[in-house]
């Protein structure tokens, strides 16, 4: 897993990069839907791929 810092903002601590995994890219900063108990609860399927378009899932089992 790497980080390629991309921009900044010298006035405060924003950043945006992209984390590089053996998987692909995810550019930062990103909303990350959380999957617990094999599932993202009150989120269907489809929106996850058409509407929020996530790019990555914090899966807690």
């Amino acid at each position: 897993m790497k980080f390629t810092l991309q921009a900044n903002d010298p006035l405060s601590k924003a950043r945006a990069g992209t984390v590089t995994t053996a998987h692909g890219e995810i550019q930062t900063p990103i909303f990350m839907p959380v999957g617990t108990a094999g599932t993202v609860k009150a989120v269907h399927q489809r929106e996850l791929k058409e509407d929020i378009d996530a790019q990555i899932i914090l899966g807690n089992t």
